[in-house]
């Protein structure tokens, strides 16, 4: 039986900090909220996690870091058609992929061991959540925001009155999402890496 709703933000560098969040079904409450970096600390996390098949997890999809290089900028213009001249832009280093494969190995590994996991693109997700802010992504006015809808609207009354770091708070986005899968009110956007990428069909 699954009692737990799981949700982690996985970054795309350990430099970059993660997040994870445990909410209990039943009650609401979050039992386990956290700051992870190294791979290692995550495998560390689900070596320790004791309630692992009795949980539903999400892990976000993090960006490639690539993305942020200057080429991937001047071709991504709207006018440059990329795909439709892959032979003129050759995918050197994979810098036409938007996400991270980070981690993929490890939450495949869950899934092939029973563990009920999916995937979730965090910005998609809030859009569908009504969490997304009209403030820069990830700004400090941008996690106030988050925050405050949280214990608003999504009766997380426990969260801190400071600011959380916004990986802990996508994290808990991962907890609603699962939950929302367990009510079957979830669908299948996409597949990655041999996992299912969903969103809320709310």
């Amino acid at each position: 039986m699954i009692q737990y709703a799981v949700g982690i933000s996985l970054a795309p560098a350990s430099s970059i900090e993660s997040g994870v969040a445990v909410r209990e079904i039943t009650t609401g409450n979050l039992t386990y909220v956290d700051k992870l970096f190294s791979m290692q600390d995550i495998q560390l996390f689900f070596d320790n996690y004791v309630s692992l098949k009795n949980s539903i997890i999400c892990v976000s999809l993090p960006w490639d870091n690539t993305m942020m290089e200057g080429k991937w900028r001047v071709l991504s213009k709207p006018y440059q058609l990329i795909h439709s001249e892959e032979e003129r832009f050759l995918n050197r280093d994979n810098w036409m992929q938007r996400f991270s494969t980070r981690g993929s190995e490890l939450f495949l590994n869950l899934k092939n061991s029973g563990v009920d996991i999916s995937r979730f693109e965090v910005y998609l997700t809030r859009q569908k959540f009504n969490l997304y802010s009209n403030f820069k992504e990830r700004s400090s006015a941008d996690c106030k925001f988050l925050q405050s809808a949280l214990k608003l609207e999504y009766g997380f009354d426990n969260l801190p009155a400071n600011m959380m770091p916004v990986a802990q708070l996508e994290a808990i986005i991962g907890t609603i999402l699962a939950e929302e899968k367990l009510k079957n009110n979830t669908e299948e956007i996409f597949e990655f890496r041999g996992l299912s990428v969903i969103n809320s069909c709310k």
